[in-house]
Parts: structure tokens; sequence; C-alpha cells
């Protein structure tokens, strides 16, 4: 029988105000003999944690992460990326810059371990991680999340609620549609949804257009694509739910909300990037950090999808 190859991924460890690092030290042990992986941090930063101290574990520097060179999966692997500022949120882009240069050479997963949206939105323009990906690899980019019940995908994310009727017109639906099919077909992703649900904008699908004209555009575009059904409204459609369902809200929470109260095991994943950057589902956590509290379910399936 032939050995199966070990996959090989990278993590930016984003926030250390968080349960990031509880998260893989918990890990540790489970994932060693399953998956290579290199962590892309400060290695001082990481050093000072009371878990990497508790633990033992020694920490390995990584000089060639494009070719896992010197890897020793007894210890934690580390490529170190030198502070280049007093600024916390400086550090981070720096980091993730870096982290997404590497993973597009290698075209290895990154896991971008959850960070603190606040420190980047006093300082500069910053939607979110997928977005900022996508302005970085000039790529227009969707956040999928993957739960092992079903997955949503937002047509619009981090944006005031009021602001989302604006993008309800035919040739934003198009195009958002297109990307996604082309996206979700692509091997690297192992994406199989045999439905495909689209939500409507507005209660009860408009009620006949008494409530508004955008649903109307929704049912055009969608009428495009045979693969897609809908519009449905989205206060029914998750009452019952097949297999490999994936369902397409026009807003963040009309999905999410249902989504995270559901789904145990949630994954978010950005489509359109060369590589696979993957995210488990849950912010930093910091009012639990160092509680040993943290669920490390969502990061595992990163790490083994």
């Amino acid at each position: 029988m032939k050995k199966l190859k070990i996959k090989r991924k990278y993590i930016f460890l984003g926030d250390i105000d968080s349960i990031n690092i509880e998260l893989i030290i918990k890990s540790f042990n489970f994932l060693k003999n399953k998956v290579n992986y290199i962590l892309i941090c400060n290695k001082k930063d990481i050093a000072k944690s009371v878990y990497v101290k508790r633990s033992n574990i020694k920490i390995n520097e990584i000089l060639d992460p494009l070719n896992f060179t010197n890897y020793n999966r007894n210890n934690l692997n580390i490529f170190n990326i030198d502070n280049i500022s007093k600024k916390k949120y400086i550090n981070l882009l720096n980091q993730i810059v870096i982290s997404n240069n590497i993973a597009n050479s290698t075209e290895f997963d990154l896991i971008t371990m959850p960070i603190n949206k606040f420190l980047f939105k006093r300082k500069i323009k910053f939607i979110g991680m997928t977005e900022y990906l996508g302005n970085l690899n000039k790529s227009p980019t969707q956040m999928l999340m993957y739960g092992e019940k079903f997955s949503i995908i937002p047509m619009t994310t981090h944006i005031n609620l009021k602001n989302i009727s604006k993008y309800i017109n035919s040739k934003y639906i198009n195009s958002f549609l297109k990307n996604l099919l082309n996206n979700i077909k692509k091997p690297n992703y192992s994406l199989n949804f045999k439905n495909i649900k689209f939500l409507c904008y507005n209660p009860h699908c408009s009620e006949e257009g008494t409530l508004g004209n955008e649903d109307t555009f929704i049912k055009k575009a969608i009428n495009k694509h045979r693969i897609i059904d809908g519009p449905y409204a989205g206060d029914s459609a998750f009452a019952k739910i097949k297999k490999n369902t994936l369902f397409i809200s026009t807003y963040h929470d009309q999905a999410l909300i249902p989504f995270k109260i559901l789904n145990k095991k949630s994954i978010n994943i950005t489509l359109g990037l060369k590589y696979r950057r993957l995210s488990p589902a849950h912010g930093t956590a910091k009012e639990i950090k160092e509680k040993n509290q943290a669920d490390n379910t969502s990061y595992l399936a990163c790490m083994l999808i």
C-alpha cells in the first residue's frame, strides 16, 4: 500500500492576546504525526507564552519555510518574523504579508488564527482578512463558512446594514455567482455541494413585490445558473437541511447566525486565492485566555481538512 504524503501547512499565529497559542499547544501531540506545519510569528512573542513554558515543547526555528528544511515534528517549528515596529498592528500586518507571500510560493494551505480587527480599524481601512488578502493579491475573494452540517457564503460581508441594498443588482449578483461557481470547482478546495440555495433579501421573498424588487434581481440571476435554487425565505430555509448544502445569503448575519448555532465544527475558507486560506470560525476569545477553556474543534478541522 502506498504511504500517503503528509500535508504541509502554514499557520499565521495572529493575535497573542487570545486563545491562539492555547489551541496550538493543546493540539500539538495529536497533530504532530498527521500534518507538518510551520508557525509564522515572532519567536520572542510565542516563547513568553505560559502554555509553551508549561508544555516543555522545544522551539525549532525554520530558516527555509518553502522547503521545510530542518523540520522537526517533535518541536514547535517556527519561522521567525522580527518585529519592525512598537505598534502591534504594523507587526501583524507585516506577518500577514509574509505569510501570504510564502503560501503563494508553495500553494500550501495557510491557516490564519484569529485577530482583533479593532487593532487595525483604528489605524487603517481594514474590513476583514478575506478582503485584505483579496486586496493583497488583487483578486476578488469570497468568504465561505464550511460546517459539518451545512455551509454558507454571504454575498456581502462586513458592511453597514443600510448599504447592503446597493449590491442587490443584476451586475453584482451575476459576477458574484460566476466567481463562486468557478471557485468551488477548483480541485484544491475539495468542495462537493449537492445543493446550492440562494436566500431572499426581503422578508418572505418580498411578498410578491410589495416589499421591494430586490428579490426579482436575485431570481433572474439564479435562472442563469441551473445548479442554484431559490430564492428561499430566510426565516424557514434552515428548518430542513440536506447534507452538502450551501446557502448563499445576501448579507452576513442572515446566514451566520444559524450557521454558528447549528455547526460545532466550522472553518472560514477564503475563495479566490492561489492557495487555501483557512481560519477557525471564532474570534480571539481573550476573555478566556490562559483559563484552559478553549475548544480546539474548529482549529483541528482547519488542520485536518
